[in-house]
């Protein structure tokens, strides 16, 4: 743990500005047993920097022998990160790795011109009773990175730049912030950080890059006079000097944001391009079924089935 005066707000006050460029409301969505709340793309926004996919996981809580099973899938042109607050699971992809993943550590799959990876619950966790909560994003990649090849970083709690400060604690989970970076490799400038605030602590965002947004995972928080809840997320006005405040329950947020991409991105699926001429090929690759010589192959670990391209 380090304390870091940038993290003391030196900026107007909260009831200064007009700071919210756009507010989204997640839509919910159930799959199966499970839900998400998607909070990107929307029909406001597509991306916050060069994050273009924001989903919440639960909460959820299973019974003994339930879990999540995402079967194996295939990725292009994006990088996932995966930051759980409750609960674990087991990540596996094409690439050979096969890496659980607890609260406060990352997992950063870079999918280049193409992975293929599942999302289960452990044969150990099943034997009772579990609870799943946490947050996956995508981001996307900038064009001379769409076509490198895939690559996986696992990185522990304690790996992840920790600053403390009165009545706040953030973890950087990727990119760089307030004086630290964290150790996943980037290809723009970008920020992700889990921010715990207690009741009227304050703090402010990060003021050397671009785009900047917040998700609100727990409790509230004030920004310019309004009060925004759990579920949440408000992107903010380039430039300007922003300090949130928490509420009286104190308030649990992920930041995020960096430099904008040269252009809007496609999305289809789990593929993510510039161009639609590289989103239908990775359709045509994945259709083929060719495992063993064609551009995916499955899991070795997790072979016996996966996920077929929608019609």
């Amino acid at each position: 743990m380090s304390w870091n005066p940038t993290l003391e707000p030196n900026c107007p006050g909260i009831d200064d500005v007009d700071a919210i460029e756009t507010l989204i409301v997640p839509r919910a969505r159930d799959i199966g047993d499970f839900e998400v709340r998607r909070a990107l793309p929307s029909a406001k926004r597509q991306m916050v920097g060069p994050f273009v996919f924001f989903d919440q996981m639960g909460p959820a809580e299973f019974i003994t022998e339930q879990g999540i099973d995402v079967r194996p899938h295939p990725h292009i042109g994006l990088a996932t990160v995966t930051y759980l607050y409750k609960g674990e699971f087991q990540h596996q992809d094409s690439l050979g790795t096969n890496q659980m993943i607890y609260p406060g550590e990352v997992n950063w799959m870079i999918a280049g011109n193409g992975v293929t990876h599942s999302e289960r619950t452990s044969a150990q966790t099943r034997k009772g009773p579990s609870s799943l909560f946490g947050i996956q994003t995508w981001v996307a990649l900038p064009e001379e990175a769409e076509d490198m090849n895939a690559d996986f970083e696992h990185h522990k709690e304690e790996a992840l730049p920790f600053i403390e400060s009165e009545g706040k604690q953030v973890r950087l989970i990727v990119g760089n912030a307030w004086g630290e970076r964290a150790p996943t490799r980037t290809f723009t400038e970008m920020f992700y950080a889990d921010a715990i605030l207690k009741a009227g602590a304050m703090l402010p965002l990060p003021d050397n890059h671009e785009d900047r947004g917040i998700y609100v995972t727990g409790g509230s928080i004030e920004v310019a006079g309004d009060v925004f809840q759990s579920g949440q997320m408000m992107v903010f006005r380039p430039g300007d000097a922003i300090t949130v405040k928490a509420g009286p329950a104190g308030a649990r947020l992920m930041l995020l944001g960096g430099e904008t991409l040269n252009g809007p991105r496609h999305i289809w699926w789990n593929f993510v391009a510039s161009s639609k001429e590289k989103i239908e090929a990775a359709k045509e690759a994945w259709a083929a079924g060719d495992w063993e010589h064609g551009r995916f192959q499955l899991p070795p670990t997790d072979k016996d089935e996966f996920i077929p391209l929608p019609d």
